[in-house]
């Protein structure tokens, strides 16, 4: 595994525990997209402006991502054209969730990241919520 971008991930996650906002604001690239897509098939894209919405709106109701890393294991590196991508596994609630990393590579060091692609076994909720906020009212 390659170990910078080992160590470039936990920075990524101890920001999300803590919500450091502007932290993470700054490790997003200003083009990334977390895919998100489930077993039925279902796809939902985010953009880095309502994922930062997002953490924004629960830093300041209080609320945290999580409580702990310890749930987390990181399987695999691959590092190719100017890029790393980075897998990760987390239990929710009993059940795995599987994501693909993707960290932007400049002058030697892991930059931004650009896209997380993020298996969940369901994803009905989360495209309930897109559908309602792209409802007219």
């Amino acid at each position: 595994m390659d170990q910078s971008l080992v160590d470039r991930m936990w920075e990524y996650l101890n920001a999300g525990l803590a919500m450091d906002v502007e932290g993470l604001d700054a490790l997003y690239d200003p083009g990334f997209e977390n895919v998100r897509f489930d077993e039925e098939g279902r796809v939902v894209t985010l953009t880095k402006d309502q994922f930062m919405a997002r953490f924004r709106a629960l830093r300041d109701q209080g609320m945290k991502v999580g409580e702990s890393l310890d749930d987390l294991s990181l399987l695999a590196t691959s590092v190719y054209d100017g890029h790393g991508s980075i897998i990760v596994r987390r239990v929710k609630d009993d059940v795995p969730v599987l994501y693909n990393f993707v960290w932007r590579r400049q002058d030697g060091r892991w930059t931004t990241l650009v896209r997380e692609f993020t298996f969940h076994k369901d994803i009905t909720d989360l495209v309930r919520m897109i559908e309602s906020q792209s409802s007219p009212t």
